[in-house]
């Protein structure tokens, strides 16, 4: 098994203006996804992200605010799961809960490096 990054990309969903009830209800949806990996063994940890940003970039290291408003995209979250291979990793991605938002799954494989 080879460990795999699944990285949310969209927008937040006060920003999509979802109401209380429907932020809960993606919770709800959120959470049973995470269950259902739980019970299979396949999600190693995972972790949703502040939507405030600070960049630093460039040879001087310039320190810029941002928040999720004035990003197009964010990354809101992520899960580290085990899967056999990388059409295995996207199999579990398909379960999503924010596809039909409009958001993003990237799915990246973890490099491993041997002693060197």
């Amino acid at each position: 098994m080879k460990d795999f990054m699944l990285i949310f990309i969209g927008k937040e969903y006060t920003d999509l203006g979802l109401s209380p009830e429907q932020m809960q209800e993606r919770m709800g949806k959120w959470f049973a996804w995470s269950q259902k990996m739980e019970k299979q063994g396949i999600v190693k940890h995972g972790e949703a992200l502040h939507p405030e940003v600070r960049q630093i970039s460039g040879p001087n290291r310039t320190v810029t605010d941002r928040t999720a408003a004035e990003l197009k995209e964010i990354v809101g979250g992520y899960y580290m799961i085990k899967a056999k291979d990388l059409d295995a990793a996207c199999a579990i991605a398909q379960d999503f809960p924010d596809f039909d938002l409009g958001n993003t799954v990237e799915v990246r494989e973890v490099m491993v490096f041997d002693n060197f």
